[in-house]
C-alpha cells in the first residue's frame, strides 16, 4: 500500500511538474466563464455552447465552461465590458465575430481593438445570406435588387447591428447593385434580426447562413443568394452574390473563435492554445454543429492572429471606400 501511495504522489508531483514547465502551473483549478456578445438562442450562443460542452472532459481543459451572454449594441456592449473589466487570468473567455469587432473598432467609440485581446482558436467561418419570408414576391436577388431600384430607400432588411458582417454585407451589396437600401439593425442580434424577417415586419434580412438554415428547414425563411466566394454545402442550390451578377468578396463572412483578454500569462494562453482547437475537433462536437448547419472552420492561434492581421487590413481599405 506504501508503494501504491507513494506511487501515486510520485506522479501527481510528475503531472504538477509537467504543468509548471509549461508556464501555467495548476491553471485551470476551477470552471471557467465565456462572454457572448449576443443574445441567447442566436448562431454565436448557439455555436459557443456545442464547442464548449467537451471542455470539462479529462483529455480536454479538466473544468467545464459556462456562457455569460452580454448581448446590446451589435457586440459593442460585451467587448467593451470584456477589454476593460474582465480579469486577464484565463478563467475569463470571451467568444470573438470577425468582422464585427475589428470593422467597429475601426469606426470607432468603443474601447477595443486587436491589441485588446489575445486569440485562442477559431471554431467556424459563417458566411451571411441574403433571406425573405416564405410568401415574399422576391424569388431572387434580380427581384430583390428591381425593388429597391424602384423604392430608393424602401426596401426595408434586417441586420444583427452596425458594422457587424451582416451590415458590411449591406452595403457591399448597396454599392455592387447601385441601390439604396433600408438596413435596420436589430437590439436582439441575429436572433432578433431573423425574427423580424419571419414576422414580416421587414421585407427581407440579412442573416447567418447556420441561423438561416435552420429557418428555412423549419419553414419560415426563404435563402436568395450567400456572401461568399463559393456556395456552401449546407446550401448547395443557393448561387452567391456574384453568381448572380453582384461583385461581392466574402469580406462579411463570420469567424467565430476564443479569445481572452490582453495581458493574460503566456503559460496560460499558450495551455489554452493547445488544448481548445482539441475541443473543436471531437466528434461529438462537429456532429451537432453540422445538424444546426453551422459550418466548421478550425484555426490555430497562430492562423488566426494572421485571419485578424489580413482582415484588419481588408476592412480597413473596404470601410473607407464604402464611406466614400
Amino acid at each position: 500500500m506504501k508503494k501504491l501511495i507513494a506511487g501515486a504522489a510520485m506522479g501527481l508531483m510528475a503531472m504538477s511538474g509537467a504543468a509548471l514547465a509549461e508556464g501555467h502551473g495548476e491553471f485551470p483549478e476551477r470552471p471557467l466563464l465565456m462572454m457572448v456578445s449576443y443574445g441567447a438562442g442566436g448562431a454565436t450562443d448557439f455555436q459557443a455552447r456545442i464547442v464548449t460542452m467537451t471542455a470539462g472532459n479529462e483529455d480536454a481543459l479538466g473544468m467545464p465552461i459556462a456562457i455569460l451572454n452580454r448581448p446590446g449594441a451589435g457586440g459593442r456592449v460585451g467587448w467593451n465590458w470584456f477589454a476593460t473589466e474582465a480579469e486577464a487570468d484565463g478563467y475569463t473567455l470571451g467568444a470573438y465575430n470577425i468582422p464585427h469587432f475589428i470593422a467597429q473598432s475601426i469606426e470607432g467609440g468603443v474601447s477595443y481593438s486587436t491589441e485588446s485581446f489575445e486569440p485562442i482558436a477559431n471554431w467556424g467561418a459563417d458566411p451571411a445570406v441574403f433571406v425573405v419570408p416564405t410568401d415574399s414576391e422576391f424569388q431572387n436577388m434580380a427581384d430583390v435588387v428591381a425593388y429597391a431600384t424602384e423604392n430608393p430607400g424602401g426596401l426595408t432588411f434586417s441586420g444583427a447591428g452596425l458594422f457587424v458582417g451582416h451590415h458590411i454585407a449591406a452595403l457591399q451589396l448597396e454599392q455592387a447593385a447601385g441601390v439604396e437600401l433600408a438596413y435596420i439593425p436589430n437590439n436582439a442580434g441575429g436572433a432578433g434580426a431573423m425574427r423580424a424577417v419571419i414576422a414580416g415586419e421587414v421585407l427581407g434580412g440579412v442573416n447567418n447562413l447556420s441561423d438561416a438554415f435552420r429557418a428555412q428547414a423549419a419553414g419560415n425563411v426563404r435563402i436568395l443568394g450567400v456572401f461568399d466566394l463559393e456556395r456552401n454545402d449546407f446550401l448547395p442550390d443557393v448561387p452567391t452574390m456574384a453568381e448572380q451578377g453582384y461583385d461581392i468578396d466574402n469580406a462579411s463572412v463570420n469567424f467565430r473563435g476564443v479569445m481572452v483578454p490582453a495581458g493574460t500569462p503566456q503559460g496560460v494562453i499558450d495551455h489554452l492554445a493547445a488544448i481548445v482547437p482539441t475541443m473543436f475537433e471531437n466528434g461529438r462536437v462537429a456532429s451537432r454543429m453540422e445538424a444546426g448547419g453551422s459550418p466548421m472552420h478550425i484555426m490555430t492561434r497562430d492562423e488566426v492572429l494572421e485571419m485578424w492581421a489580413a482582415r484588419q487590413e481588408t476592412l480597413e481599405a473596404l470601410l473607407a471606400d464604402l464611406d466614400n
